[in-house]
């Protein structure tokens, strides 16, 4: 080991020959078998030397050892230096030892170490060993280091075809590394297809090359397939891991339980992933404060906890952690970063308020209100201008009247004590309070033991003021009766010194006399009568008449009070009947309800006795009796049966005590159902003035339309049915033709009937007309042309009123004429035809224009 440091001297000088091209070699005859490893003559310490497949020998070995201190065996089977060495020989090897506690199994391989400058020209026949032989076309595993030193180029491997044993075969490559980025890195002999690379490769940008290459005869003939060659790049431990933050910061609560998570670290490795050069280990290096340690690091998550529930913020409140993380499975040539790490204590209501003082002793004015006696501290560990820290107080005891409040300040934490409800001195001279105080915050440990609430004592002295005069109680009442003579004196309001509880000295006048019916002792507060006491005015309420008091002291000092005046009642008052109009519809009813009122209090008052006026006159005794309904109603019944129309009825009603009245009731006997239908009346008997109809009269009405439209309706459909029979045209129609007539006035024949429209008859006919076919009117000197069915048919012309034609087609009655429009045939002038043909024949030409002067008759 002493050779060391000179062997590590002249590494400079021999970099050329510092190629670590590692080829592992195992044999597969058996599971532990010899493994050559081929290696250059220096090898510098921490270097990879190659990989042992120890899974071929033991799946499973929590025991690995090397026989050979300056090599170390990882869990992968790599191999590595743990110092320089230099090989005086051109072979060396060691054992490796790997054992599996488990099943007690213990296995062992031999390791060879060659000097990469031999070339085995024979193998063992019980070893393999890598090196290149000849072999077929067909896609060969290649490998190099990442930064690799040389020397360049650097032989890979050579690719052969068979058919170069019959042809000449010109070797060349193509794809990345070649002619695509990074370009000329690989080339390839010709002649050889020996496969060279040019410089070093980082892994961490290309991990592997996908390359193409050909074998072709000088003529350009191509006997093999183009092969594709993968060269993976082999990684090397040449990237730190590096902490995703330079500084972490986490917050745990005070008194934590052990375990409880603080937060997790991350580290990444550019290196390849699921090799020892990627696999980290976390470590804590320091703490600071230092003791007592108080948090562990996973190895492999990165996650922190806590190994103690002593976490107080109140003694440290921030710790520091300096971490580190290292690959190889934090073997101690493995890279390595550090970082820090602050942790945050955060705060929990570990710590209750406290008083300061046990007892406070304060004083208040009497009367006072809205203002501040006492302020009380208190004394908290917790974070300030936090939940944890601020109090809330409450008053325990002592204010049962809601003299007091307690309010906290919140900016000082104190209890602010005010009195909110005035006090007396007279009734309370000093009262004790118990007040408490908690945080806003529940205790972390509400179901421990200890009390969560610290109390104090406040005494509060009252101190005396020189108060005015006391109206109490406010209402004060008196009894005097309503037919006390004027100038009665009576009792009045009485106010009070509250120092001395006497009256003397105080002086009283009114301020209120609704009525100005009492005057007041200046003095004394009595009160005398100043006119007579009325129990049913409108002042008096329930009884009651109030006046109210103005009591002063001597300093002016004032109070205001109400004298309360109860009337006793004196029946003084006859009953009397409020409604003094009665209506008595005489086809539905035969009586009206009677009601009397006795303004006095009830006990002068019913049950009423109701009878007729002994001074009316016998008409009134003849027509109307009463009978008793209850003790304040009676019932009017009429007699002999009255005509309709209004009737004074004179009524006498008398209360219990024999005091009455006469009332003259006006009862009106109507011919209606309801009394509304009477009220709009002027003279009920007959009917006269404004008239009115009730629901009744306008339903009947609407019924006789209805009944009208009906009637109206089923004669037109007879009319139109008629119409629709066959019609047969007269033989001589076309011998009909139009005449000049200037003849205006109307025949000898011509007669008018009740309703004012013109009716012709023939001779002893004189039916009425029955209905209208169909009519056209045009005004303003036009002509009008109408049909009519009557009994008799008679032809004419005639001048209206206007200067109007008009062509009237009459069916008439008689012994000649059979009706037409039942199927049989009327003759008129010896020509027969029906009245539906002619009024077919007619009734299209009566929209034409008018034929002024111009009568249609018969030829």
């Amino acid at each position: 080991m002493a050779a060391a440091p000179a062997t590590r001297s002249r590494a400079g000088a021999l970099c050329g020959q510092l190629l670590l091209t590692l080829t592992v070699l195992t044999f597969a005859c058996d599971g532990c078998n010899k493994v050559t490893l081929h290696v250059p003559s220096k090898l510098d310490a921490e270097k990879f030397v190659g990989r042992v497949n120890l899974k071929e020998c033991i799946k499973s070995a929590n025991l690995i050892h090397s026989s050979d201190p300056d090599f170390q065996v990882l869990e992968d089977g790599s191999v590595y230096t743990t110092n320089a060495i230099l090989l005086s020989s051109e072979k060396r090897n060691f054992t490796i030892s790997l054992s599996n506690t488990e099943n007690q199994e213990e296995k062992k391989i031999l390791v060879l170490l060659e000097h990469q400058t031999k070339v085995l020209k024979r193998s063992h026949p019980q070893e393999k060993v890598l090196r290149r032989a000849k072999r077929r076309w067909a896609p060969i595993p290649c490998s190099m280091m990442e930064n690799s030193l040389g020397p360049f180029p650097l032989f890979l491997q050579q690719v052969e075809s068979d058919t170069a044993q019959n042809y000449t075969i010109y070797y060349s490559i193509r794809g990345p590394g070649v002619d695509q980025e990074p370009q000329n890195l690989f080339y390839i002999e010709r002649d050889t297809g020996k496969l060279y690379c040019t410089d070093h490769v980082d892994r961490e940008q290309y991990d592997s090359f996908e390359l193409v290459a050909f074998a072709t005869t000088p003529d350009g003939y191509n006997p093999e397939s183009p092969l594709p060659l993968i060269i993976k790049i082999e990684d090397e431990n040449d990237n730190y891991p590096i902490f995703t933050e330079t500084t972490f910061i986490f917050t745990i609560a005070e008194h934590s339980r052990v375990g409880s998570n603080v937060g997790q670290v991350c580290a990444t490795d550019k290196d390849e992933p699921g090799t020892l050069h990627t696999l980290l280990k976390y470590t804590i290096l320091e703490q600071w404060p230092a003791s007592p340690t108080l948090f562990y690091m996973h190895p492999s998550t990165g996650v922190i906890t806590t190994t103690s529930s002593q976490l107080d913020r109140e003694l440290i409140d921030k710790y520091e952690l300096k971490i580190k993380v290292q690959d190889m499975n934090g073997q101690y040539f493995g890279l390595q970063t550090t970082a820090s790490c602050i942790i945050h204590i955060e705060d929990v209501n570990d710590h209750l308020p406290t008083f300061t003082r046990t007892s406070y002793v304060t004083t208040v004015e009497e009367n006072v209100v809205d203002v501040e006696i006492l302020r009380v501290s208190v004394e908290d560990k917790d974070l300030i201008n936090t939940a944890n820290w601020r109090a809330n107080y409450t008053i325990l005891k002592g204010n049962e009247n809601g003299n007091f409040k307690i309010v906290t300040d919140p900016k000082t934490n104190e209890g602010v004590l005010c009195v909110v409800k005035p006090l007396n001195y007279e009734e309370t001279q000093q009262l004790t309070l118990q007040i408490g105080v908690v945080n806003e915050a529940p205790y972390y440990r509400e179901g421990s033991s200890r009390s969560a609430m610290s109390t104090a004592t406040v005494t509060v002295n009252v101190k005396d003021q020189d108060e005015g005069p006391e109206c109490i109680p406010a209402l004060q009442t008196v009894r005097i009766k309503e037919n006390a003579p004027v100038q009665t004196r009576s009792n009045g309001y009485k106010a009070y010194d509250p120092e001395t509880k006497s009256s003397n000295g105080i002086r009283y006048k009114k301020i209120n006399d609704p009525k100005g019916w009492i005057t007041v002792d200046e003095n004394t507060g009595s009160i005398t009568t100043f006119r007579s006491l009325d129990r049913e005015s409108e002042a008096i309420r329930n009884g009651i008449y109030n006046v109210t008091i103005l009591a002063s002291d001597k300093g002016g000092r004032t109070c205001t009070g109400t004298l309360g005046i109860i009337l006793e009642d004196v029946n003084d008052n006859g009953p009397l009947i409020l409604r003094q109009t009665a209506i008595i519809c005489k086809p539905v009813m035969s009586s009206a309800v009677i009601v009397a009122f006795d303004p006095d209090d009830p006990i002068n008052g019913p049950p009423f006795a109701f009878s007729l006026d002994s001074d009316s006159d016998s008409e009134v005794q003849r027509m109307w009796r009463l009978a008793r309904l209850n003790d304040t109603a009676a019932r009017l019944y009429y007699q002999n049966d009255p005509a309709f129309g209004p009737y004074t009825v004179p009524i006498k009603v008398t209360d219990k005590y024999g005091l009455s009245q006469v009332t003259p009731v006006n009862v009106i006997v109507c011919d209606c159902v309801t009394e509304n239908d009477c009220t709009l009346r002027v003279d009920p008997r007959i009917g006269s003035g404004e008239m009115k109809l009730g629901k009744w009269a306008i339903l009947a009405i609407l019924l006789g339309i209805a009944l009208l439209f009906c009637i109206l309706f089923t004669l037109v459909c007879g009319v139109t049915g008629a119409a629709k029979k066959p019609d047969a045209f007269p033989d001589d129609l076309a011998q009909q033709n139009l005449i000049v007539s200037n003849t205006e006035a109307p025949g000898d024949d011509k007669v008018y009937s009740s309703n004012g429209f013109p009716t012709q008859t023939v001779g002893s006919s004189g039916q009425v007309v029955c209905g209208t076919v169909g009519s056209g009117v045009k005004n303003g000197g036009q002509e009008t042309t109408e049909m009519v069915t009557g009994g008799h048919q008679t032809l004419d012309s005639c001048r209206g009123p206007g200067h109007h034609h008009t062509l009237e087609s009459y069916k008439g009655g008689g012994q000649h004429t059979l009706d037409s429009c039942q199927g049989g045939h009327v003759e008129v002038d010896n020509y027969r035809y029906t009245c539906s043909e002619w009024r077919n024949f007619t009734q299209p030409r009566l929209c034409e224009e008018p034929i002024r002067g111009h009568t249609l008759i018969k030829n």
